[in-house]
């Protein structure tokens, strides 16, 4: 195939075996880790867990990413179309409450031929960066039961200086806008648990609480209220080499988190937030080919 399908747009040429675009990823699914995860916000887990599905490689690729051993190293084992329906399978009889697809934006069309072959009887999650073209979102529709997007700047050049994509921010805010119209506001079952809708998430990166105010500004203005829900993440822990951006080298300060979200809260935003205390190994799930 020649691929089109992230923002990146690079016609690059994927094969079966190797991939010569951003991702670096073959057409087949490549995956590093297939378990349930109790981490995820708090209607996503509930409490049995979610069944994640991490996709090896990136198109994005973020200095401070702490799944850097699949998103840059490339890390996992490709695995064919039905391997991946079994695997779904087996998380969903180990009591998942869903299929949460991470990293998917370079497979979309492999979810997309899994949800049209296999559909699923739970909701399918797509947790992303956020950096997802608008009509690859658009074949999606009436498959993905939950966007998990993150929105992670409003600023070109500080996306520019740490995603290397400087068009991050209108790509985004897009791709978030065809989400919610998709899905319309969240829906909940009896346990509480989402069924249908978009959770928007910010990791507060250091010195960039200006930059978290940014990205709820947008979201409080963009949606009303009940629409959307918004995870406000403090679990950033400085990770790989950060020597090209040295203020991205340290944790965040209490005071930090605290400002963020004051702000979060002054503004009625529904969702979550974390405490500092949250930027534990439990986030960072080992890679080692659990359930491939």
């Amino acid at each position: 195939m020649l691929c089109r399908i992230c923002p990146r747009e690079c016609g690059a040429v994927r094969t079966g075996t190797s991939g010569l675009g951003r991702c670096r990823m073959p057409a087949v699914p490549v995956l590093a880790r297939a378990a349930l995860h109790h981490w995820e916000e708090p209607p996503i887990s509930g409490t049995r867990g979610s069944g994640t599905i991490f996709f090896s490689g990136c198109s994005l690729g973020c200095v401070f990413c702490q799944n850097e051993e699949i998103s840059h190293r490339d890390f996992g084992a490709p695995v064919t179309l039905e391997r991946l329906k079994e695997i779904c399978d087996e998380l969903v009889a180990q009591g998942a409450h869903n299929i949460n697809f991470v990293n998917p934006t370079h497979y979309a069309h492999v979810v997309r031929a899994l949800l049209e072959k296999h559909p699923l009887p739970v909701p399918a999650v797509w947790n992303s960066g956020g950096y997802d073209k608008v009509e690859t979102l658009r074949s999606l529709e009436g498959k993905i039961s939950v966007y998990l997007p993150d929105l992670k700047y409003l600023d070109p050049r500080t996306a520019l200086r740490y995603s290397d994509a400087e068009d991050y921010p209108q790509v985004a805010v897009a791709a978030i806008r065809e989400m919610v119209r998709q899905t319309g506001p969240c829906q909940f079952d009896r346990e509480g648990l989402l069924t249908r809708g978009v959770i928007i998430r910010h990791l507060i990166l250091p010195g960039q609480v200006s930059q978290a105010k940014r990205v709820m500004d947008w979201v409080a203005g963009e949606f009303p209220r009940g629409t959307v829900l918004f995870s406000l993440m403090s679990q950033y822990t400085p990770w790989g080499d950060l020597t090209a951006c040295p203020e991205l080298d340290r944790r965040l300060r209490p005071g930090e988190m605290r400002a963020a979200r004051e702000y979060m809260e002054n503004l009625g935003l529904d969702g979550f937030t974390q405490e500092r205390t949250s930027a534990r190994e439990e986030y960072t799930p080992p890679f080692d080919l659990t359930g491939v």
